[in-house]
């Protein structure tokens, strides 16, 4: 299992480590253009701003585009044991292989064939993991709960969440556990 916040963030972090690699190679081997076109621009800016919107959208409760109402339909972990900390999958699995060479060819080829600005797409990508990850976090906070991911082998993009912290044993009167 891990942390859907955490899941979020190792996105973000593979597509930063994507474009340092990348962009240096691709502005190495083509150059970097001596005068950058306003259309780049405008598109870079229409870009950006197209994905804080389609965030924006994401943050709202709207039946198609809502997260929002993906974190509200998780099912509760019922595990006899804990889950690992919540750290662990930051501390432990920041970058996966696979996805970041994924990111990496991709960002390469675009930089080395069309344009090197394109080997900065990968921050492009990043803007709505980084979007999610804000929502997720803004509503564990407001719930007091923990999303998790991986919870079911066999689905797993499905969701479950956890209390922050487990619910002290019961006592009674005398301080003794419940029969």
């Amino acid at each position: 299992m891990i942390r859907y916040v955490h899941h979020q963030l190792m996105g973000v972090a593979m597509a930063v480590c994507a474009c340092v690699v990348g962009a240096p190679v691709a502005f190495g081997v083509r150059g970097i253009p001596a005068v950058v076109d306003d259309a780049v621009w405008m598109v870079v800016v229409i870009s950006m701003l197209g994905g804080v919107l389609f965030g924006m959208l994401e943050a709202s409760r709207l039946k198609w585009v809502s997260v929002v109402r993906t974190f509200e339909e998780a099912v509760p972990l019922d595990d006899p044991e804990p889950p690992r900390p919540a750290d662990y999958s930051l501390r432990h699995n920041l970058v996966d292989k696979g996805f970041f060479s994924v990111l990496l060819v991709a960002a390469l080829v675009a930089g080395l064939t069309l344009s090197p600005w394109l080997s900065l797409t990968p921050l492009w990508v990043s803007l709505d993991w980084l979007i999610r990850a804000g929502i997720a976090a803004r509503w564990e906070k407001k719930n007091a709960v923990l999303l998790w991911r991986g919870h079911v082998p066999g689905s797993p993009w499905e969701l479950s969440y956890s209390p922050v912290r487990p619910s002290p044993p019961t006592r009674t009167a005398t301080d003794t556990p419940p029969e």
